[in-house]
């Protein structure tokens, strides 16, 4: 019989597991299409949500900026009109227009004025004085019945010349000399002044910014809500602003019952907080509009699968030759590809370098023929070998990477600073035969940043102990220094120094000249310890300070009194002193039995300085003689006896 050739019983199987291999490769990849489209998204709008909370947060902040500015600004017009009132009643046409030039430079304001006792206008920066009486004003009661000089901000309130628009009023007491109640000042902000700054902004359709007093009542809210609205109970309050005074959630708005996203902020020096809300959907917005994208990008990359499919089923007879040389390949283009800017070195058990990467040249100016069969350590400084070969030592296993930081030779003699990081090539039985793959990067620029990073944090750190207009130490390093030496000396001396009729000196020369009066005072004082265990720092506005560690009340002494005459001897003028130039007044209190703790030693200084301020300033008093002595223009008397110094009564 003739030969006839056999079907190939494999066939139809290899047919059915190619064809199966497709399937699942089609089904995978379009599994992992829709998984990375949807991981995207989600990335996506949580990074959309972040981004937007932090523009809200960043919003409320600004706005809280604003509206703290808004209210200072009044307050501070407004202290300077109480402190008038307090004293006399101006010529009312001269005042009245000074209202209304405040009036004027302040945008915010729609009017103010003062009231007195009774509630009746007596000032005020409109054209014609209010004929009503604010005696029945909630604000005007607070103020009758608080001695409190603090500002006060009302709720929102409607005005009674027209009676449609509504406004904030800002008040404060005015105390007469003998502490009586003499009335109010009082500041009108149009609610539209914040309305109209508001609106400037893009929250989209559902988005608001509000105006809240601490106490839970809506002051502006924009857009104007339909209704009064009282916050108190919502979680603002109730929850969020015990926290924190500054923050970000998630809440179905008061206002319209939208999902929304809040940032708020409290003002920082008036009971107010800002609230800046805007609409998930308005956040996602973009995020909508990307998502629409991603999936036309989705259909398309679909539609490719499929025909990849189908090349793949065509051509599957290749598969495993091309996997098998797509996988060598693969192998020798990552090792290339993810270390193509670093140097990869190979070292045998010996140290030697059996392999160099070409990518020496360009980063340390070596060739990589030259060393070959060289000795790793011949470019590394010998004061760095240790840690390369202990980095070497900790490996035991090709699992393990050992990472070392040392200096290294280039090609032009100059050292660089390099990262490297060491791991075993290959498992081997000897030692003799182990081999160690080496990656080294430059960190030569890294490392000089990070030098750079701890000489500015140095610097940071004494800037931080320094007072900036003086050069001395501040009041906080004074605090802690006396705290210290408090407890490690049987004997310490604080001495407190105060500059006389240093305000009328501001107010004649002007602050400039204040300044440089105090860099003067300052540089005397400074002198006084410079060279020694002591501490000079300025301790507040024109008062000053000096901790001397083991010093006598004598010792003590001895030293106000020359920084005194040092300070006299300047001979700034000061024609608002009666001695014609700027003099300093010191107290001097030294550790006693009866001293408790170092907050007690400065209290005794200050005593002793007010002593010397009450006696008639020029001049040194130490606490342990408060109305028994003091030291006056030439010498010292104590317990009976005369130092060099000024005469003492």
């Amino acid at each position: 019989m003739p030969h006839r050739d056999l079907p190939d019983p494999g066939g139809p199987l290899r047919r059915v597991t190619s064809t199966a291999v497709v399937i699942i490769f089609a089904l995978v990849m379009t599994a992992c299409v829709l998984g990375v489209m949807a991981w995207k998204a989600l990335d996506a709008k949580k990074a959309a949500l972040s981004s937007g909370g932090a523009d809200i947060q960043n919003l409320a902040h600004s706005l809280s900026e604003h509206a703290s500015h808004t209210m200072q600004a009044v307050d501070i017009a407004m202290a300077g009109m109480v402190d008038l009132l307090k004293y006399r009643n101006p010529e009312p046409d001269r005042f009245n227009r000074y209202l209304a030039d405040t009036a004027k430079t302040l945008p915010q304001l729609r009017g103010i004025g003062a009231a007195d006792a009774k509630g009746n206008w007596t000032y005020s920066s409109l054209a014609e004085l209010p004929r009503h009486t604010i005696s029945d004003r909630e604000y005007f009661a607070y103020h009758r019945d608080t001695p409190d000089s603090a500002l006060r901000i009302s709720e929102l309130l409607q005005s009674p010349g027209d009676g449609q628009s509504s406004m904030i009023v800002l008040s404060k007491r005015i105390t007469k000399v003998d502490g009586s109640f003499g009335g109010v000042v009082a500041a009108a902000i149009d609610r539209e002044y914040f309305n109209g700054f508001y609106r400037t902004f893009q929250l989209g359709p559902d988005g608001g910014i509000s105006l809240i007093r601490n106490d839970g009542t809506l002051l502006i809210r924009w857009p104007q809500a339909d209704r009064s609205t009282n916050l108190s109970r919502t979680a603002l309050f109730t929850k969020h602003l015990k926290q924190s005074p500054v923050g970000y959630y998630k809440i179905i708005s008061p206002f319209d019952g939208i999902v929304k996203h809040l940032g708020y902020e409290q003002t920082p020096n008036y009971p107010m907080v800002v609230t800046v809300a805007m609409s998930e959907h308005s956040l996602l917005a973009e995020w909508w509009k990307g998502l629409r994208t991603d999936a036309i990008v989705a259909g398309v990359l679909l539609n490719m699968v499929l025909m990849l499919a189908a090349v793949l089923a065509l051509q599957f007879r290749f598969r495993n030759k091309i996997e098998r040389t797509l996988r060598e390949r693969e192998a020798h283009y990552r090792l290339l590809a993810d270390n193509i800017a670093d140097i990869i070195i190979v070292i045998d058990a010996n140290s030697l370098l059996r392999y160099v990467s070409r990518s020496v040249e360009p980063v340390l100016g070596l060739r990589a023929k030259d060393l070959i069969g060289k000795s790793c350590f011949a470019l590394v400084p010998p004061e760095d070998r240790e840690s390369v070969m202990q980095a070497t030592t900790r490996l035991g296993d090709t699992a393990g990477v050992s990472t070392v930081v040392f200096r290294h030779y280039r090609g032009d003699g100059t050292l660089a600073w390099v990262e490297s990081k060491f791991k075993l090539a290959r498992e081997t039985g000897s030692a003799k035969s182990k081999e160690f793959l080496c990656v080294i990067r430059d960190v030569t620029e890294r490392k000089r940043m990070e030098d750079e990073l701890t000489q500015l944090n140095r610097r940071l750190t004494q800037l931080a102990a320094t007072d900036g207009l003086t050069g001395l130490t501040n009041r906080r390093t004074f605090d802690s220094f006396l705290r210290r030496e408090y407890e490690a000396c049987e004997e310490i001396a604080v001495l407190l120094f105060d500059i006389d009729n240093f305000k009328g000196y501001n107010d004649t020369y002007g602050h400039q000249a204040g300044d440089r009066c105090l860099q003067a005072v300052a540089k005397a004082i400074g002198n006084a310890t410079r060279d020694t265990s002591g501490l000079s720092a300025r301790y507040g506005g024109e008062e000053f300070a000096i901790v001397l560690p083991h010093a006598t009340e004598e010792e003590a002494l001895k030293v106000a009194e020359a920084i005194r005459l040092t300070v006299r001897a300047l001979g700034i003028p000061n024609t608002a002193s009666s001695r014609g130039y700027i003099t300093i007044s010191a107290g001097v209190a030294t550790k006693m039995h009866a001293t408790i703790d170092e907050a007690a030693l400065v209290g005794e200084a200050d005593t002793a300085l007010y002593e010397a301020k009450r006696l008639g300033r020029n001049r040194s008093v130490v606490y342990s003689s408060v109305n028994l002595q003091y030291v006056e223009s030439g010498s010292i008397q104590h317990d009976g006896k005369v130092a060099a110094g000024e005469r003492a009564h």
